[in-house]
């Protein structure tokens, strides 16, 4: 899966990256690829989150994964 990935400077210092595609996914880090190791953490926790919502709703649910 490939994803856009947002990285600006932090208010302070390091860098914060988000993720426009899945709300709420974001972390940061002192470097650029510490911010980018962090948000792929963020990203695994994210979708396995969404995951779990849908397996703990009630009815019937048709899951499909896509690759885009």
């Amino acid at each position: 899966m490939t994803l856009k990935v947002v990285i600006e400077p932090g208010e302070d210092s390091g860098f914060v990256a988000h993720v426009p595609a899945l709300r709420g996914c974001w972390s940061q880090g002192a470097t650029r690829e510490e911010a980018l190791a962090n948000i792929r953490e963020a990203i695994e926790g994210w979708l396995e989150a969404e995951q779990d919502k849908i397996e703990d709703s009630s009815g019937p649910v048709d899951v499909e994964l896509v690759t885009v």
